[in-house]
């Protein structure tokens, strides 16, 4: 790796300024800088995708993301452009044509994707916070495995307009903060929210058995977020939930993606790995849609783990396609039941820590498969979702999730500011503890 590439962790595909509009007011982003990932255009600029193929097969950009505008015209300065993985199409991050970026918590393990550079150049301290996207975990995975706060909006808040479509139904554009006060300020910008005042949640509801299944005991998660809300909300508000049970029951459209084979709950739930089968089959429909010609056509060079998937997912057809729709319309409504107004869902972002890099794709790609069961709730729902990060266990980052109903995005962040000071001085007790 050349010095320059070594000084910026890898972060960077392409560095140059954009500079903020010209205002005479203070704009609420003034003096930020910030970065986005390979697959927002930028008027003059070859939008890559993660791939030297597809650069070399289409041309620069001839408008500029309303996206990258919005937060332009709020004030903040852009330094360039970020690494992706593949074709957006890989939650770990590597990516073999252009370089894994270096991920700053961890740096012998990878950084999470596919926005890897976008988490990396903020956990690094480069910009102040990034641009990505999250489709089925491309922020929150990234953001939980480079210690660093990920938000996902609502689904269709934000405009993906100027952004490579991977499945319409799930795309979303997300951001990276290492300050939740950033986070927030960079939210109201895309989100077009007025500031309000913060409202207290009605009810925050920890998933049990998704805890469960993580590599990380329970109480390391969950019990700063516990100790937390009580501190500032009461610990009333706090309750205990099995989703298996509430999935199976309220979502009766999943029973023939369930395998019958997974009724150990120690390590599966059956239930949520449906959903996840479900929704799963509608990414790799959408994404055939949108780019299957153009593989067939190139047939581009892929790494390892990724072209598998992507020619796994151009024989999808559209066999149980409306079954899986009706699926995520029942989840959705389950999901709001669930929470109400104000209702906050706690779960693990992910399962366990980064892995190494290089690990064999197929040991890599068993973890993914019981993480997405997880990631794609938020998916499925098109509820807004934030990974915060809760420090290290084993010296490897620690997160949490918190999900809140769709178009609860200025309320979540506000509850992730209000919650963030307490939860580090919690989180700094658990580590005592336990070191």
């Amino acid at each position: 790796m050349d010095t320059a590439r070594d000084s910026d962790y890898g972060a960077f595909m392409e560095k140059f300024l954009l500079q903020p509009s010209p205002s005479l007011h203070q704009l609420p982003l003034h003096g930020l800088t910030f970065a986005f990932k390979d697959i927002f255009d930028v008027d003059g600029y070859v939008t890559g995708f993660g791939n030297p193929d597809w650069a070399r097969t289409h041309p620069a950009a001839t408008s500029t993301a309303p996206a990258i505008l919005a937060v332009l015209r709020g004030g903040a300065t852009c330094v360039g452009k970020t690494v992706t993985a593949e074709l957006a199409y890989s939650i770990n991050g590597e990516n073999k044509h252009y370089g894994t970026p270096t991920n700053p918590c961890v740096p012998d393990r990878v950084p999470g994707g596919s926005s890897s550079g976008s988490a990396v150049a903020v956990g690094a301290k480069l910009v102040d916070f990034a641009l990505g996207t999250d489709t089925g975990g491309s922020v929150r995975v990234p953001a939980s495995y480079c210690g660093i706060l990920g938000f996902r909006p609502s689904h269709d808040a934000i405009s993906t307009a100027g952004v490579i479509p991977l499945v319409q139904s799930f795309d979303t554009v997300g951001w990276f903060a290492r300050d939740p006060v950033i986070l927030n300020r960079v939210g109201r910008v895309l989100l077009q929210l007025p500031d309000v005042d913060h409202v207290r949640p009605s009810r925050i509801i920890i998933a049990e058995d998704c805890f469960q299944l993580s590599d990380i005991p329970k109480d390391r998660v969950t019990q700063p977020l516990v100790k937390s809300v009580e501190k500032l909300f009461g610990s009333h508000l706090v309750s205990r939930a099995i989703l298996e049970d509430y999935v199976k029951d309220k979502v009766p459209s999943l029973k023939q993606f369930v395998n019958k084979g997974n009724a150990d709950q120690e390590s599966h739930i059956p239930s949520l790995e449906a959903l996840s089968s479900a929704m799963r089959l509608i990414i790799g429909y959408e994404f055939k849609n949108n780019h299957g010609e153009w593989i067939n056509t190139v047939k581009p060079d892929l790494g390892p783990g990724i072209s598998e998937r992507v020619w796994e997912a151009l024989m999808t057809t559209d066999e149980n396609l409306d079954i899986c729709h009706s699926v995520k319309n029942e989840a959705r409504a389950a999901l709001i039941d669930l929470l109400g107004d104000f209702g906050v869902l706690a779960i693990p972002t992910v399962l366990g820590p980064p892995s190494k890099l290089q690990t064999d794709p197929t040991i890599s790609e068993n973890f993914c498969d019981r993480t997405f069961s997880l990631l794609l709730i938020a998916s499925a729902s098109g509820f807004c979702q934030v990974s915060i990060p809760l420090g290290l266990y084993d010296n490897l980052p620690v997160s949490i999730s918190l999900l809140a109903t769709h178009g609860s995005d200025g309320f979540l962040l506000n509850l992730v500011e209000t919650l963030y000071d307490t939860l580090k001085e919690e989180v700094g007790i658990v580590e005592k503890m336990g070191s």
